[in-house]
């Protein structure tokens, strides 16, 4: 068994600083990591890009763009721009994958089909601007109880059909095993986005219950909840997806241990359920 595609995402062990999750990476043999903007902007962005650099390690995805919902032109121009910022960061730390958080319904709105519009004109300006710096833009579907306030795109049938206006190389999917375990039309999706050379990136998270107040910090550790992650790695596979596969959890108890101990974890999750 190997960890050759295995990649850490830095939320999962977020207590380690980027030097010290270098470093536990470079010790457990893992030899990619999904980084998030606030602590790479934190250490420095050439700093980090350096210090991944010079260890080896591959740079999965960055996360997160998105956030394109606004109807206050204003509001719209901001995300916009911040949005090619995190294209440009993307490409500074080498990865060719910005994972898009798309954005949940404006305030006072009821109006989904008209925000998951205004996504799609967004990605229409940021897609050719992301492929001119060889980054590919990820819409990742969340799961519905997330649709009012943080993504309106819930299924990867919606996501696929905002990223199929647009070529492969510009704008595909993230198929999260948290967000879409539960919709037994995903793995025709999967297949379909795999048809297309639509899937840019694979993450892994359980399922466990209760879920948390909020519910942001409820994704559970690899074999502790109700998800076949074999199952998963076969829907990508057979569509034809052979990158990396990213462990990302939001846990209020993995984020007070230690944090090696998380990754060293993690990384013996990752062999045990989805090797």
């Amino acid at each position: 068994m190997s960890l050759s595609r295995f990649s850490i995402n830095q939320m999962t062990v977020k207590q380690l600083s980027l030097p010290e999750l270098v470093d536990a990476c470079r010790e457990l043999g893992v030899p990619g990591v999904g980084l998030w903007r606030e602590p790479v902007r934190a250490h420095g962005l050439e700093a980090t890009a350096g210090l991944v650099r010079d260890a080896g390690l591959t740079v999965t995805t960055l996360c997160r763009g998105g956030f394109l919902t606004a109807t206050d032109p204003a509001e719209r121009a901001r995300a916009l721009d911040d949005n090619r910022a995190a294209v440009d960061e993307a490409a500074t730390l080498g990865t060719d994958t910005l994972v898009l958080v798309s954005g949940g319904l404006p305030a006072g709105s009821k109006d989904l089909h008209g925000a998951r519009e205004r996504i799609a004109d967004a990605l229409g300006e940021l897609g050719p601007y992301a492929a001119a710096r060889g980054v590919r833009l990820a819409v990742e579907p969340l799961h519905p109880m997330y649709a009012a306030d943080r993504c309106v795109v819930s299924t990867l049938a919606q996501a696929l059909d905002l990223a199929e206006r647009f070529p492969a190389e510009q704008v595909g999917v993230t198929v999260d095993t948290y967000h879409l375990w539960w919709d037994d039309t995903a793995p025709a999706q999967i297949a379909r986005a795999g048809a297309s050379g639509r899937i840019h990136s694979f993450q892994l998270a359980d399922w466990t219950t209760p879920l948390p107040e909020g519910v942001l910090t409820g994704r559970g550790q690899i074999g502790d909840g109700a998800i076949d992650m074999r199952a998963w790695r076969s829907y990508v596979e057979k569509a034809g997806y052979d990158g990396p596969i990213e462990v990302e959890l939001f846990n209020d108890a993995l984020w007070a241990r230690d944090g090696r101990e998380v990754l060293a974890e993690t990384a013996q999750r990752f062999l045990a359920h989805a090797v």
